[in-house]
């Protein structure tokens, strides 16, 4: 299930993305980092993702207007939210603007995984 997939990760906690870059790597998904938002939308313009892994709380650009960016540049991609602080506000904002779910960090990247293959497979159905 995690062939040819690709997810675009987007947060401004660079060890954090890049640990997960690793893990994904490791499970055989594409996985591209960006650090702030003009990257991540800049890479979207790049290439196709099936995915992408947003972080709500970055400073220049929200994780809400990357998404919001990202959904005009990519219609079909699905976005998972990461909120550091549990705010349910951000999260139900976040799912009435398109997001398909959000996930709070830590992030455990089998929850995150699992989150995953349940957007594409949502996207496939």
């Amino acid at each position: 299930m995690t062939e040819n997939l690709s997810v675009l990760l987007v947060d401004d906690e660079e060890e954090l993305v890049s640990a997960l870059r690793e893990r994904m790597e490791l499970r055989g998904i594409d996985a591209v980092l960006a650090l702030n938002g003009q990257q991540a939308l800049h890479e979207a313009e790049m290439k196709k993702f099936d995915v992408a892994v947003i972080d709500v709380m970055m400073p220049e650009m929200s994780g809400m207007e990357v998404m919001e960016q990202l959904l005009k540049v990519q219609p079909g991609i699905k976005v998972i939210l990461l909120t550091g602080r549990g705010d349910e506000n951000d999260s139900a904002a976040g799912l009435r603007m398109g997001a398909f779910d959000y996930i709070i960090k830590p992030v455990n990247i089998n929850v995150l995984l699992d989150l995953i293959r349940r957007a594409v497979k949502k996207n496939n159905d």
